[in-house]
């Protein structure tokens, strides 16, 4: 037996090393904080008080196949995240529960215009979110974990502010902020309308991902790409509306599929969100196994983990369930990722080699020291003879 043809363990998946890309900050608190930062801020609006069922309450109302629906649940965590106090504890939780989880590298997203009800100044937002990254990756880091943990600064794609919100990204790019996101309802508001914020991102060399072929189809891909200028897609999974697989098996990408998959952009896919929100009807059915197949630049995310119940193990644990994945693919999912993150080369280089290959390479290896099988001594069953 080979780790080539072993599926891994529960275990093994959650000590592997795994990059992040797409998760938002205010869809990954801990049920105990919301609890505790309402009672702190005398916010009365939760359906339920008791954490263990305040979580089942989040699961379940975003268990609703679609997307709007899915959306209103943030209205909870946005409104106690509205303090300096608050955005740096749940920062700070944020990075000790990936680095927990075995992720090396994230880049967490939050909209910092959801978080000004209480007088936070757009930057007073982002610095106690930085803050509290900081923290957490040096709690993560007493516990025997590493992390390291980049900012992605989120305009509402029904709103206004995108060009307001691209100018604060650029500000702090060398302080922890390292890109640039629209997200939100898609249909009925395309990434066109803040075309100025993508313009000014592209003159000032930096970088941003689309939310983009999540509720919508391809016309909100191709506008991403072709008219703002992407440099990656949050989710994309619709891009499976222009691959045409025949009776025989054969394939046949379009050319939006085509382009995609010529230029590498990739893919920040979100398994389970995406069957909540009605992209994808199961995990079998998902677009990740024909995409990963076809070789289009994939990666695995959680996009929020209190909605969806989930962590980038239970994710991968889905997905070697579901396509008898092994530590290889992992590792092509991670490598993927850390490809296609927002910091400078060199340091994705690093990552890649002295981090995530050595950490899958010793994992592969352990089916090398399993225990040997007992058995009788010779001198023994010649005693018995």
């Amino acid at each position: 037996m080979t780790s080539e043809t072993t599926l891994p363990t529960s275990e093994q998946i959650r000590r592997a090393p795994k990059v992040l890309l797409h998760d938002h900050l205010d869809g990954g608190l801990r049920p105990a904080t919301v609890v505790d930062l309402a009672r702190a801020t005398g916010y009365d609006g939760l359906p339920e008080t008791d954490p263990e069922k305040l979580g089942i309450w989040f699961r379940e109302a975003a268990d609703s196949g679609s997307l709007e629906r899915y959306l209103e649940t943030f209205a909870h965590t946005c409104a106690v995240m509205q303090t300096r106090d608050a955005l740096a504890r749940v920062a700070a939780e944020c990075a000790e529960d990936l680095a927990a989880d075995g992720v090396v590298y994230a880049e967490v997203r939050y909209a910092p215009e959801q978080h000004l009800e209480q007088g936070l100044t757009l930057e007073e937002v982002v610095e106690a979110v930085n803050e509290g990254f900081r923290e957490g990756e040096r709690r993560a880091r007493e516990n025997g974990h590493r992390i390291r943990v980049g900012a992605l600064l989120t305009a509402m794609r029904h709103a206004a502010r995108a060009l307001e919100i691209a100018e604060l990204a650029n500000r702090y790019r060398d302080t922890g902020v390292v890109g640039f996101d629209i997200a939100g309802a898609e249909a009925g508001y395309p990434p066109t309308r803040h075309l100025d914020a993508f313009e000014y991102l592209k003159r000032e060399n930096n970088h941003f991902t689309i939310h983009a072929g999540e509720a919508f189809g391809l016309p909100s891909i191709w506008q991403a790409l072709q008219w703002c200028g992407a440099d990656r897609l949050g989710h994309g999974v619709r891009i499976i509306d222009d691959i045409e697989v025949a009776d025989d098996g054969s394939v046949t990408l379009g050319r939006l599929a085509s382009y995609v998959r010529d230029k590498r952009i990739p893919l920040e896919m979100c398994p389970t969100s995406n069957l909540q929100t009605g992209a994808a009807p199961s995990y079998a059915e998902h677009p990740i196994g024909l995409l990963r197949r076809l070789q289009f630049r994939l990666t695995v995310n959680t996009d929020n983990r209190l909605m969806s119940g989930t962590n980038m193990s239970l994710e991968f644990e889905h997905l070697v369930k579901t396509f008898r994945y092994t530590l290889d693919d992992m590792q092509w999912f991670t490598v993927n990722a850390m490809k296609s993150a927002f910091i400078p080369f060199d340091e994705r280089l690093a990552m890649i080699n002295d981090v995530i290959k050595p950490g899958y390479a010793e994992l592969r290896a352990e089916w090398l020291f399993r225990p040997a099988a007992t058995t009788t001594p010779l001198s023994s069953q010649s005693d018995r003879a």
